[in-house]
């Protein structure tokens, strides 16, 4: 039973580290800050989670201890790196105003959380156009 821990434990280590390894080299290649955002919250997230897993997995079956330390530490970061990031793509919005023309619509009059003041278009609407050109 033990060779079956082992295998378990190392599988997450590895599964961890590609993750990891993925998100560092997306982080590196990926050609803006939107984009690579993206490495860091979801690839490297998950690999920072396959090595907590397998701390618990091992902890649990080779030592005989449940902790709750690395169930608090994987949400931790379950839940501040999607928030951070959300953040980070917000302030860079704000401060380069050319990529919200690019924002698909809402749907709703407002338009997108903190950009106030941003005109909703319809497609027969010229005068749209114009305030939105003004705006900027």
């Amino acid at each position: 039973m033990d060779f079956v821990f082992e295998l378990i434990v190392s599988a997450l280590i590895v599964f961890g580290g590609l993750f990891a390894l993925v998100g560092s080299f997306g982080l590196l290649k990926l050609p803006d800050l939107l984009t690579r955002l993206h490495a860091p919250t979801k690839a490297t997230t998950l690999g920072v989670g396959g090595a907590l897993g397998a701390s618990m997995v091992y902890f649990a079956a080779f030592e005989g201890s449940l902790t709750i330390h690395e169930v608090l530490i994987t949400a931790f970061l379950f839940l501040t790196a999607p928030i951070s990031a959300h953040f980070i793509a917000k302030a860079h919005l704000h401060e380069h105003a050319e990529l919200r023309e690019d924002l698909p619509p809402t749907g709703r009059p407002q338009g997108w959380s903190t950009f106030d003041g941003l005109p909703v278009a319809d497609e027969d609407d010229e005068a749209g156009d114009d305030k939105r050109a003004a705006h900027h």
